[in-house]
């Protein structure tokens, strides 16, 4: 049941022009930001031949694109997860689900499954982009597939944050600006570890960008994927919690 509700939702993604108008310009931007840094690398190439353990292709063109790829995500994903459960609201089709024998939590999941599989493909097809390097040179893989990795996880991370705020509201706009708010108080919220002390220390463990910096350097800490998996367990369990309520009030 959970595949059927996944697949479903995948469908209905790509049946809307807006998923692909998202994924177009994520691509075009992605592209833009590569070629950049190609380029980039082209010029100091020469400079870097010297040099013992210089910077090479992942380091230079690869990583950078896939760090503000996670940016970029962040940006245009909360435009999909704002009707993951708000149009259901809105369009009266949540009643059918309330009666459907049918547990919550496999209808979350379902929900879930179904925007990561867009996350997927949106991920795959970045990454094809450095891959393409090895036409004329050589990547670390190790480094990249640690970024692939962050660059998955932190999106995965935005996209449950996302699915639970539209579980709160009938409006997909205010479940978009909901989103926005929350993934850019998770993101920004390292910067209160200026301050130091212990607080400080607790605020930068909360920030989703101090854990995708860490993969981002090639470096993959249980730490970081034991937070990825906290985020994503709590909100899919507050998105549960809420929507199991409802069905007790109805």
């Amino acid at each position: 049941m959970i595949s059927l509700i996944a697949s479903r939702e995948l469908k209905s993604l790509f049946l809307s022009p807006l998923a692909w108008s998202v994924l177009g310009v994520l691509q075009l931007i992605l592209a833009w930001l590569f070629l950049v840094q190609v380029e980039t690398f082209l010029q100091v190439q020469p400079k870097l031949a010297g040099i013992q353990g210089a910077p090479g292709l992942t380091d230079l063109v690869a990583t950078p694109m896939l760090d503000a790829a996670a940016t970029f995500i962040m940006l245009l994903l909360p435009l999909l997860s704002m009707r993951l459960f708000s149009d259901e609201f809105r369009n009266g089709t949540f009643s059918l689900l309330l009666t459907a024998p049918v547990s919550m939590s496999r209808i979350v999941l379902g929900k879930y499954l179904g925007i990561m599989g867009f996350i997927v493909i949106a991920v795959v097809l970045a990454l094809l982009m450095p891959v393409a390097l090895l036409i004329g040179g050589s990547l670390d893989w190790g480094k990249l597939l640690a970024a692939a990795l962050g660059l998955l996880l932190v999106s995965a991370s935005f996209a449950v944050i996302g699915l639970y705020i539209s579980s709160l509201t009938a409006q997909p706009a205010v479940a978009a600006i909901g989103t926005y708010g929350v993934l850019l108080f998770f993101w920004i919220i390292s910067l209160a570890a200026q301050s130091g002390g212990e607080g400080g220390q607790i605020f930068n463990w909360l920030s989703l960008q101090t854990h995708h910096d860490t993969m981002m350097k090639g470096l993959v800490r249980s730490s970081d994927l034991i937070y990825y998996l906290l985020v994503i367990g709590g909100f899919l369990l507050l998105t549960i919690r809420r929507l199991d309520s409802l069905r007790t009030e109805a």
